[in-house]
């Protein structure tokens, strides 16, 4: 008779968390040697500098505007300044007596850009909304109307200017990139080349360059007494200019596509244009949808420049407020840091967006 002795297994460990805060720093900050290297070097780098910044920023701070008590705490941030020059910073040169009107254009317009990223207001409305909001923008800008004082374009400036300006160039760039890459990849000689030479022109110059040229070589070859407002022919070089990049980040995409579904949907009778729509653009966009907003990034910070035409967004509306007061010229670095949030705030959103965007379009992958 064989008789065995039951032996039971060893129990095995329990296995680690893969949810909570301490499985986020395991996965995130010590997945891997070299990872846990960086992570205590960033670490020790905080704990240096980190005390320091929050000495100057917010401890030993000056938050109240009055330049004697900032000229007096030399070693901490006066803040003071923003409280004293928001206005300036933030609406520019308009007249500070109607500074409501750049306030509400500046709430509608942001509003409906925010509208315009929820699913639930994709609908035909939306065009007509953007068409209102965009005519009483410049209506209330520009003024002369409804008891209304004329402000002209080039005392616009601030948050409202770098809004507008972003903005309408995204809208307008979109399209004419999306032709452009297009032609690009056409089969007519004609529409190649150009596509091609435009392409390969505005990308071989700084933007400043075309702002340069929109604003003061481009009214020389005007007929006599014609005259283009400023700021329309600074909206045309920033579109052209997006527009250029935004096409090759396009074109990326349209490569990506087999040719074999182009050859299928010649198969079905699908015209060039259906075809277009239908399946190429669909794919090719959601494959390059980090590439388009990385674009837009860049527009919306590329509006500082726009200063060299005597625009003042807002950087120029900054300079501004502090070069004209020579007491709180000191305070630039609070200045700066103070619309260096406003754009991180912005450009951050928008990378945001990207990636639930990205999350939407590779549904359909996961399935």
């Amino acid at each position: 008779m064989n008789t065995s002795t039951f032996t039971p297994i060893a129990p095995r460990p329990a296995p680690n968390r893969s949810t909570g805060p301490v499985a986020w720093v395991r996965k995130n900050l010590f997945a891997s040697p070299s990872a846990a290297i960086g992570t205590i070097l960033v670490a020790l780098t905080l704990a240096l500098v980190l005390p320091h910044l929050l000495r100057w920023g917010i401890v030993g701070a000056t938050w109240v505007p009055n330049f004697d008590s900032c000229q007096a705490n030399r070693d901490g941030a006066c803040w003071g300044v923003i409280a004293e020059k928001y206005r300036i910073i933030i609406f520019g040169r308009f007249p500070l007596e109607e500074v409501w009107r750049p306030l509400v254009a500046t709430l509608l317009l942001f509003t409906l850009l925010v509208a315009s990223c929820m699913r639930r207001f994709w609908k035909p409305a939306l065009g007509v909304a953007w068409i209102l909001v965009w005519a009483v923008f410049f209506t209330l800008m520009h003024g002369n109307v409804l008891g209304m004082s004329l402000v002209e374009t080039d005392r616009w400036g601030g948050l409202p200017l770098t809004l507008m300006l972003s903005s309408l160039s995204m809208a307008l760039a979109f399209p004419l990139a999306l032709l452009i890459a297009l032609g690009r990849r056409s089969n007519l000689p004609a529409i190649k080349t150009f596509c091609t030479i435009y392409v390969e022109l505005i990308r071989g110059v700084p933007l400043i360059s075309v702002l340069f040229m929109a604003s003061f070589m481009f009214p020389l070859f005007m007929p006599q007494g014609f005259n283009i407002d400023v700021l329309v022919r600074v909206v045309a070089g920033i579109t052209l200019f997006a527009a250029a990049y935004m096409a090759e980040v396009i074109r990326g995409g349209l490569q990506a596509i087999p040719k074999g579904q182009i050859e299928a949907a010649a198969t079905l009778g699908l015209s060039y244009w259906q075809t277009q729509r239908k399946i190429v653009l669909p794919q090719a966009l959601s494959m390059v949808v980090p590439g388009i907003m990385n674009n837009f990034i860049s527009t919306f910070k590329d509006t500082s420049l726009v200063t060299i035409v005597s625009l003042y967004e807002l950087t120029g509306s900054m300079s501004i407020a502090l070069n004209a007061d020579a007491d709180w010229r000191p305070f630039k670095i609070e200045g700066y840091i103070f619309i260096a949030l406003i754009y991180f705030g912005f450009c951050f959103a928008m990378s945001r967006y990207s990636l639930w965007i990205e999350k939407q379009v590779n549904k359909s992958k996961l399935r």
